[in-house]
């Protein structure tokens, strides 16, 4: 029977490395209080966990040294917004202005607030449509008991992220467009041809099909990794208490995934005021600027085409500092209903 103990004995109790208390007659005779280990690393100086870490480091540098050439550095040209700034003069004896660029924005100009609108308006429109698409995909493709045709209509939903806007303009142009397949079919059938890029009252409609169309897929894919780390233990509860598939969607997977999802819509608030330069500007010639006019084209526009450098760098300033204070906001927000947002409370 001793042997037969000794087999059946749970293992674990030997497994953690245990200290004990007195034992090196550092403490009272008799006494022998059990601890814990310390845990590996706690303690140790930061040089020495830079040494310990070297590998990870290293690797880490060449990413580390984009970041700073490409995202901080340039933030020092941010001084353009308080010049009277020339490309041929450099930027430091350039004559300084004050806030005097920044009059479009405080007098209100009409043609800044006509793209402020345009953008607004875009920004409100995609995140109703836009944001949801690739949940509601990602919940549909869950829903596919194959694995195999899971597989099949991912790689198919991936492909339309790897094309450039430029050739996604132009395959929405040979379908769209006024010598395109579907204008080609009226006339063919006796009809009038419809002008799908070049309305501007449905331009935003066809910017915000077009993102769906190239991003949707491509969105899926951490909500299906994150679908993936709910409990089936909790569907199969679920499923015995004769809960219905909308009330396992609506109570088990939501919630499953509702941190991802708070998580994205702050980036996307910080990302709000940009709605995607290279697209709008490949098709501003169709509608004309009235209606497709937003903030990163009015940049583009006044400074690198007219020669407003000033006011274009203190729209870009002010742009980037309402979405650094939309995401801070936001994630606020966010740590009140308890979620932990982009960055946890300390």
């Amino acid at each position: 029977m001793a042997r037969i103990d000794g087999i059946l004995r749970p293992e674990t109790e030997q497994s953690a490395p245990i200290e004990r208390d007195g034992s090196s007659g550092s403490g009272p005779p008799g006494t022998s209080n059990l601890r814990s280990a310390r845990p590996p690393g706690q303690g140790l100086s930061w040089w020495a966990r830079a040494r310990r870490d070297k590998v990870l480091l290293l690797m880490a540098l060449p990413g580390l040294g984009l970041l700073l050439a490409f995202h901080y550095l340039p933030l020092l040209g941010n001084l353009i917004a308080f010049q009277e700034y020339l490309p041929f003069v450099p930027m430091g004896r350039s004559a300084w202005v004050g806030l005097d660029n920044f009059a479009v924005i405080f007098n209100g100009d009409a043609e800044f607030l006509n793209a402020l609108k345009n953008t607004l308006l875009i920004t409100l429109v995609q995140v109703v449509f836009v944001f949801p698409a690739p949940i509601a995909l990602a919940l549909l493709l869950n829903s596919l008991l194959s694995e195999r045709i899971k597989r099949i209509v991912q790689s198919v939903l991936y492909l339309p992220h790897f094309l450039s806007w430029v050739i996604v303009i132009a395959i929405f142009q040979q379908v769209l467009g006024g010598s395109g397949m579907i204008n080609n079919a009226l006339r063919s059938q006796g009809m009038a041809a419809i002008d799908f890029l070049g309305n501007p009252d449905t331009f935003i409609a066809l910017l915000t099909s077009q993102v769906i169309w190239k991003d949707t897929g491509w969105g899926t894919i951490l909500f299906l990794a994150a679908l993936t780390q709910i409990d089936n233990g909790l569907y199969e509860a679920a499923r015995v208490d004769g809960a219905s598939r909308l009330r396992q969607l609506w109570h088990i997977t939501v919630p499953g995934i509702r941190g991802l999802i708070i998580l994205l819509l702050i980036l996307r608030l910080g990302d709000s005021l940009t709605v995607g330069f290279e697209q709008i500007i490949l098709q501003q010639s169709l509608v004309g600027r009235p209606a497709s006019e937003v903030l990163d084209t009015y940049v583009y526009n006044n400074g690198v085409l007219a020669g407003q450098w000033g006011v274009s760098a203190a729209v870009g300033l002010v742009k980037g500092l309402v979405a650094v204070a939309l995401v801070i906001g936001a994630n606020k927000i966010a740590h009140v209903f308890g979620e932990a947002g982009v960055y946890r409370k300390s």
